[in-house]
């Protein structure tokens, strides 16, 4: 081989090939878990748009019973992204449109809907204000709505608008359960349903669910909290576009590569999730309404995709979507190169510094801009 051919091949391998073989990984999770104090982990590797690696680590409960490729575990924000994927092929269908405002799919004014059942019943806090009118769903899965997080952490526990709709990006649950509603008020549609028919089904997810399914409890994760103590997997009894899913590390993967292959989608339509449609201009993703970064500290090429975020690495663009609760981690990162994707699942919260450490092993670097994810703490390096 030719030195061209070397120096050429070394500026397209780490973009392909994968930096770490399963013994190495094996070894950096297992030294992860050791050095955190985390109970249990398990992992996928997506290449060239298939799952070449899916392992688990660990506990999935208190008796100490394994954790397996095949325990149910709580998919937490990662639902946004599979709903957004959902909501795309929607957009195919004609039956929604990204820039149309979600007051035309709507019988009646979004406010008015006081009587509804309590996770719709933040809307009636938005009589008077009629910026709700402007929301659409672009908006809406680029997390600009204006919203907080959730209606509830406000101080008078009422959903309020911080900023002018698409004007900025602020992490918004909310926003998203307001998209949920309009497809099931104003298109009368079964989330739940349609996920299990358009993505669940399709791409063999056949543990994966928007509720709690009987059948989760003979393999089930509990989850860890950063003090130690342990909680109890949640029997979610209705679909939450925020983050109602149980899945797997196994059936999770299928969604992966099926998501970086673009199966299910239109070319455009799977272009649009991960582009770059509106600059995030925070220092970090949480608290989710702080003041905007001087532009001179705001990280170039970080944006918000559809239910995900994007940015600009070594290897070219990427994207990420994480989840967390006070017992779960969850990280998904991927560059479009190759295909290219890295999983992770936690039933212990304490697993998630060891995160971009793992990342990088497998991935090489991303560009991955771990102390926005995670806040200015000293391990996202």
């Amino acid at each position: 081989m030719t030195r061209h051919a070397l120096a050429l091949l070394a500026l397209v391998a780490p973009a392909f090939l994968s930096a770490a073989t399963p013994a190495q990984i094996d070894v950096e999770v297992r030294a992860a878990m050791a050095r955190t104090g985390a109970k249990g982990m398990a992992l996928a590797v997506i290449e060239g748009g298939k799952p070449v690696l899916v392992r688990a680590w660990g506990a999935r409960n208190v008796k100490g019973d394994p954790l397996t490729t095949d325990t149910v575990m709580y998919g937490a924000s990662l639902t946004k992204a599979v709903f957004a994927y959902t909501v795309m092929q929607l957009v195919e269908e004609g039956k929604l449109d990204l820039d149309r405002p979600i007051a035309a799919y709507l019988p009646k004014p979004l406010p008015e809907y006081a009587d509804e059942e309590e996770r719709y019943a933040a809307w009636q806090h938005l009589a008077g204000d009629e910026r709700w009118r402007r929301l659409t769903p672009r908006i809406l899965l680029t997390h600009s709505s204006g919203f907080a997080n959730f209606g509830f952490l406000e101080p008078d526990g009422k959903l309020k608008f911080h900023f002018e709709p698409g004007s900025r990006y602020a992490y918004s649950g909310d926003g998203l359960i307001l998209l949920q509603f309009v497809i099931e008020r104003g298109l009368g549609l079964d989330l739940g349903a349609e996920m299990q028919r358009r993505v669940f089904g399709p791409l063999g997810m056949k543990t994966t669910s928007m509720t709690w399914r009987a059948d989760f409890a003979a393999n089930l994760a509990d989850g860890w909290k950063e003090d130690g103590s342990v909680e109890p997997h949640d029997e979610r009894s209705k679909p939450r576009a925020a983050g109602s899913m149980d899945t797997t590390i196994a059936d999770f993967a299928r969604f992966a590569g099926a998501y970086v292959r673009g199966e299910g989608l239109r070319p455009a339509s799977r272009r649009a999730l991960t582009a770059p449609h509106l600059p995030i201009t925070t220092a970090s993703q949480f608290p989710s309404l702080q003041v905007e970064a001087a532009p001179d500290k705001r990280i170039v090429g970080l944006a918000a995709g559809l239910g995900v975020i994007t940015f600009n690495g070594p290897q070219g663009r990427g994207f990420q979507k994480g989840g967390h609760n006070d017992s779960t981690g969850n990280t998904w990162v991927c560059v479009e190169r190759g295909r290219r994707c890295v999983i992770i699942l936690a039933n212990d919260v304490r697993a998630e510094p060891a995160f971009p450490g793992i990342v990088k092993l497998v991935l090489g670097e991303t560009g991955m801009p771990w102390r926005w994810e995670y806040g200015a703490v000293d391990w996202a390096k």
